[in-house]
């Protein structure tokens, strides 16, 4: 017999189901890349991170089976009880030499990052923890796991950021921000959140998943970006994205901090290691971005101008930025959903997002963009896009 909890979920999926906000994955049977193979059918992926198309990149997997044989498949362990594999000390150094920091420190993902450094900075009441209101769900935990002080400050509204730096009470303050905020696509206006960090005396930890390998004139994030590369951040960021696309992510920052997360974090005392092959993935991405970087991103931010530009010629609704997540904005959950499903038809997979990943009334396809997209990918992509948004014309509202 089905317990009181099961009864419980089964009627709340019920409803999910009833009110067409149910979502299914599809299957994906081939390497990822610009275009792929799901639930049988070849698409065009515009809902993938890869933005570098590196997942499938000759080096990257060279790399990772150079590694398989040289390590095997795994630690077996934590890396304090079995110890840190070569490929782990190698990674670290030169993710830090990558960033322009003084050390590193690797997790098993970039959510793990998180909350395996917000609470272990900021522990107790006497902390104080400021967060932008669309910082990642990663973030949002991270400080559910602290007892610190929470103050989360309106979108972008660093005048209200400034008024709270300025009343509050704490030991330690952190103030957190994505980089690039991963359902708007837009970029944390960096030099004043530094700005207010240092005259605060607050540590500012930027979360830099959707920003590295994407923002500066070497793919080195939002510090580059804005000129202010190796001023004294803390960096959160993720292999799993442009980086190769596999797993892991990290901390980048000073030595006094990372040494601090190898002696307490929790994830990283109690997880194991990164696998030898994405370490040896992870350092040959970002060979290749070092090396053929000037390329690939001429390539990806022509890609995302010439994608962006077709959007907003078919009247949708979108919000302005230049990164590669260019959300088209379509009301309610029921529609995105539908209309994800509709696009699937057309041979393009993009993913619906709504109500609680988004506000009500805000639902959107996010559609992602890559180096390895071609201008007739794009085209046929904003075909389908046109063809379907004709079919929902509340999606236009």
């Amino acid at each position: 017999m089905p317990t009181t909890l099961e009864k419980t979920l089964a009627g709340e999926l019920q409803q999910l189901i009833e009110t067409k906000q149910y979502k299914r994955a599809n299957e994906i049977q081939a390497p990822q890349g610009p275009r792929t193979v799901m639930d049988g059918r070849p698409v065009i992926n515009l809902s993938s991170n890869n933005y570098l198309a590196l997942a499938n990149h000759p080096k990257v997997i060279a790399a990772g089976k150079e590694a398989l044989d040289k390590f095997g498949l795994g630690t077996a362990s934590v890396r304090f009880i079995c110890g840190t594999m070569t490929c782990h000390v190698e990674l670290e150094r030169k993710i830090a030499e990558f960033i322009g920091c003084e050390a590193a420190t690797t997790f098993i993902s970039c959510w793990d990052a998180n909350v395996g450094l917000i609470p272990t900075l900021a522990p107790t009441k006497e902390d104080a923890i400021f967060s932008d209101a669309l910082n990642h769900a990663s973030i949002i935990d991270a400080i559910r796991l602290s007892k610190a002080q929470r103050f989360i400050f309106p979108h972008g509204h660093l005048d209200e950021l400034e008024q709270m730096l300025k009343t509050a009470k704490a030991r330690n303050k952190l103030v957190v921000t994505d980089g690039v905020f991963s359902m708007e696509g837009d970029i944390a206006d960096l030099p004043r959140l530094k700005e207010l960090a240092n005259k605060y005396d607050a540590q500012l930890v930027v979360d830099e998943s959707h920003a590295t390998g994407v923002l500066g004139e070497t793919g080195r994030g939002t510090a580059e970006h804005f000129g202010v590369l190796g001023e004294g951040t803390v960096q959160t960021s993720t292999l799993g994205k442009a980086l190769g696309g596999a797993c892991g992510g990290y901390v980048a920052g000073s030595k006094t901090v990372c040494d601090y997360l190898v002696q307490k974090s929790r994830p990283q005392l109690f997880s194991n290691a990164l696998p030898p092959t994405v370490c040896y993935g992870s350092m040959a991405a970002i060979d290749v971005l070092m090396t053929e970087g000037s390329r690939l991103l001429e390539q990806l931010r022509a890609n995302v101008a010439h994608f962006r530009e077709g959007v907003r010629a078919l009247g949708l609704k979108t919000i302005d930025g230049i990164t590669p997540i260019v959300p088209v904005i379509v009301g309610e959950t029921p529609t995105a959903i539908a209309m994800q499903k509709a696009l699937f038809a057309e041979g393009v997979f993009v993913s619906g997002f709504g109500y609680p990943v988004v506000p009500k009334g805000e639902a959107r396809l996010r559609c992602q963009i890559s180096a390895g997209h071609t201008k007739e990918d794009l085209d046929e992509c904003l075909a389908a896009l046109k063809k379907v948004a004709e079919q929902f014309p509340q999606s236009r509202a």
